[in-house]
């Protein structure tokens, strides 16, 4: 087998699963957080999540297909490692990055809500008992 072919599809074997294994994890652990940053809203936390999940597989599974091409020279297994490593290290880099900036506005969004949940004069927790002073206690 010809050594570029090897390399671009061992890339797609290693960059495919990476990206749909972090897609998977993000929907299941977001999916928490989103509901801290809707205030419990159920159906609008899922509907989110699932909407981000798509845009990422959209963006990183694109991301994948066009960085497939390489210039390098592939002609033995050493090239064809050295190729294939810079590839999915650039796939896992952009997963990371993709991923971190996804939190930074998901935590803006989370604490634009808290503070207008706090403006509203709710508490963040509801009480369960009033606290009377020993003088007004009969």
């Amino acid at each position: 087998m010809n050594p570029i072919v090897f390399t671009y599809i061992a890339y797609l074997a290693l960059a495919v699963p990476i990206t749909l294994w972090v897609g998977s994890t993000l929907r299941r652990n977001g999916r928490v957080f989103l509901l801290d940053v809707f205030d419990g809203d159920e159906e609008l936390a899922e509907a989110v999540n699932h909407l981000l999940v798509v845009g990422f597989y959209l963006v990183n599974l694109g991301f994948v297909s066009i960085a497939l091409k390489t210039e390098d020279r592939v002609i033995d297994s050493q090239s064809a490692l050295e190729a294939l490593s810079v590839k999915v290290g650039t796939v896992v880099l952009v997963l990371g990055i993709l991923h971190l900036a996804n939190l930074f506005v998901l935590n803006k969004l989370r604490r634009r809500a808290q503070l207008q949940s706090r403006s509203t004069g709710r508490p963040p927790v509801a009480p369960d008992a009033v606290w009377a002073p020993p003088a007004l206690r009969t």
